[in-house]
């Protein structure tokens, strides 16, 4: 992976964490056990501190930053989907930041909440634990079910396990120029979304 050392200050990965060859790591980022980050990803810590810690995903084209002397942090089982930003802010255990969501300066998303898919968290914003904000800017729509932190929490076990799959069996390859017959699928943990669980 691209990795690199700014000013002394040298980024760590835990040896159980997976990050993509493609991602970038600059500088003061703490990559703690069970994480995993996506393909170009990127993780700049040349200004203040990035920590994620164990079990987190941070998914394909993530921008993880902040202000110098400011933590960026995502506690245990934390969940950042494709394209979210996140800027000198704090996402505490178990919550969901949603696709290409903006989290900003000192903002904090409580434990177990999800911020839902293009949502914009201003600065210094306090969102609860346990409940679902949508919106620009994001605004409460109201408390998550049981169901719903349950299924939050599977899908992060999902990335979990990816993480381990792609340290076992990931590697570069050149195309095939045409598909095999009986091309197998993979096999991976099964997950819905939750708009199929609802339905089911």
């Amino acid at each position: 992976m691209p990795c690199y050392s700014l000013e002394g200050v040298t980024p760590v990965v835990h040896p159980s964490a997976y990050v993509h060859p493609t991602a970038v790591l600059i500088g003061d980022v703490i990559v703690g056990p069970d994480c995993y980050i996506g393909p170009c990803a990127s993780l700049r810590g040349d200004f203040g501190r990035i920590v994620l810690h164990r079990g987190v995903n941070v998914q394909d084209t993530c921008v993880i930053h902040g202000f110098p002397n400011q933590d960026t942090l995502v506690e245990e089982n934390g969940h950042i989907g494709h394209g979210a930003v996140l800027h000198s802010c704090t996402v505490r255990r178990d919550a969901l930041v949603g696709m290409n969501a903006v989290v900003m300066d000192e903002a904090e998303i409580g434990e177990a909440a999800i911020v839902a898919a293009c949502a914009f968290v201003p600065a210094g914003k306090k969102v609860a634990p346990r409940t679902l904000v949508v919106g620009s800017p994001a605004r409460k729509l109201r408390d998550l079910t049981d169901d719903e932190v349950a299924w939050k929490l599977e899908g992060t076990q999902v990335y979990q396990e990816l993480s381990r799959r792609c340290m076992a069996s990931m590697v570069e390859v050149q195309p095939l120029q045409e598909e095999e017959a009986d091309r197998p699928r993979l096999q991976g943990s099964v997950v819905q979304s939750l708009i199929a669980t609802k339905r089911g």
